[in-house]
């Protein structure tokens, strides 16, 4: 076999010690898998006094994880400190400005600054791999980069957080309110003690960014990302969903417009949706991350699988390692860096669906007629209404209706609802989610 590829590992924590016991226990199979030896020679981590399980005695220990950049004889950082910017961003633009290899499994990082740091590797002749960014160990990246690659996208829609599925599946099961499921997550361990990145969408927006830039051959966009989580739906959605033949899932979707010779648009959004039954996202149920990617030859294409967790994250960083240890890596997002597009961004008010609109209304006479002007003077018209005979909570005054709009504009939409913002009548901010179709 050829000389080991020799890789430093900064990050001790989740991620960095999975992927030190994926190496460790299949230490044999990667080598006849690879056509080499994946050896671990250097560590950095905050604590070195800490237990990890493992002995790293035998290790070269780096207090300043920018060391690994330019200790000799390294192939390969791997960066698994986490964070968009800080020490892991100064890492991996320093392991690169250096000509070496970075693997790592940070998406925020690779969202916010994905760009910048894939004009660094080419310049600098280095492989910057990032599999386990996109729902850790399911393979989402190399099928888009690889699998499909004589394939031409136009929309991806995936989702992409599994605590916010696990709710939104729990609560179906349920019929809990996002409150009460939220915390039970946490004591099962599904939800962080600060949940805010996963079920306000961030985790999504961030992955979504590194999905449309691979899909699409664009520069990653984050910040342009529509984000809305999933806080304000109730158990009652989900339930009058259930009625009309739907599920509520959070849903994070890309597609690029292509207008001849004018400038490509890109709209990126995740939001809470109703999706029908025999949709192929429906069925992805608990901590289950998934993406359909619609090839213009290959038709439509499901990937699912684990999305988070130690062993899932482990396995996407190891692939990535035995990619470079087989001299297989690309350039990070498939075209070199100043071939990726800047594409504008898409106006999203004049996408037009249908939707789903619930209210909490006081319960008295004229509200209903409220309403129905309110959708009439902004173009907006209502295909069926609910009302709920009692309040959805019993603490709150008012009673919940819900009405399913036939297509219309987005900005219709917001139209009617802020006709509706202040109103005495409404008494408690309403929720639109689209329904989207197959």
């Amino acid at each position: 076999m050829d000389d080991a590829l020799k890789i430093g590992i900064a990050g001790l924590g989740t991620v960095g010690t999975g992927v030190l016991h994926l190496l460790s226990e299949h230490g044999d199979l990667l080598a006849a898998r690879s056509g080499r030896r994946i050896e671990v020679v250097a560590v950095s981590a905050r604590d070195r006094s800490r237990e990890r399980g493992m002995d790293l005695s035998a290790l070269q220990w780096c207090d300043d994880p920018v060391e690994l950049a330019t200790l000799p004889g390294l192939d390969v950082v791997v960066e698994a400190i986490g964070g968009a910017d800080g020490p892991a961003l100064d890492l991996a633009r320093a392991a690169l400005g250096n000509g070496r290899a970075v693997v790592t499994a940070n998406k925020a990082m690779i969202a916010e600054h994905g760009y910048d740091l894939a004009q660094l590797a080419g310049d600098n002749g280095a492989a910057m791999l990032f599999e386990a960014a996109v729902c850790a160990g399911t393979p989402i990246l190399q099928t888009l980069r690889d699998g499909l690659s004589g394939n031409r996208f136009d929309r991806i829609e995936g989702i992409l957080n599994g605590t916010s599925n696990y709710i939104l599946s729990a609560m179906e099961r349920s019929g809990e309110d996002f409150a009460d499921t939220l915390r039970e997550a946490q004591q099962l361990g599904y939800a962080e003690a600060d949940p805010a990145l996963d079920v306000d969408g961030g985790d999504a927006a961030h992955k979504l960014a590194i999905l449309a830039a691979l899909a699409f051959g664009v520069r990653p966009d984050f910040a342009s990302v529509e984000v809305e989580g999933i806080r304000a739906v109730r158990a009652a959605d989900i339930m009058q969903a259930e009625r009309l033949g739907y599920v509520v899932r959070l849903v994070a979707m890309a597609d690029l417009e292509r207008q001849g010779g004018e400038p490509e648009r890109l709209l990126q959004r995740v939001r809470p949706c109703l999706l029908p039954a025999n949709h192929p996202l429906a069925a992805i149920d608990g901590p289950t991350n998934a993406v359909l990617a619609q090839g213009d030859f290959s038709g439509p294409i499901l990937i699912q699988g684990a999305g988070a967790g130690r062993e899932a994250t482990a396995s996407g960083v190891v692939a990535d390692l035995v990619s470079l240890a087989r001299g297989q890596a690309r350039h990070p997002f498939a075209v070199a860096a100043d071939a990726l597009a800047t594409a504008e961004r898409a106006d999203s008010g004049a996408r037009e669906a249908r939707y789903y609109l619930r209210f909490v209304v006081a319960d008295r006479p004229g509200v209903l007629a409220e309403l129905a002007a309110a959708m009439r003077d902004a173009r907006v018209s209502i295909q069926s209404l609910i009302q709920e005979g009692e309040s959805v909570d019993p603490e709150e005054a008012g009673i919940m209706i819900a009405l399913v709009t036939h297509k219309a504009p987005a900005r219709n939409v917001r139209d009617a609802l802020m006709r509706l913002q202040g109103a005495d009548s409404v008494v408690q901010p309403p929720l639109a989610m689209p329904i989207l179709q197959n």
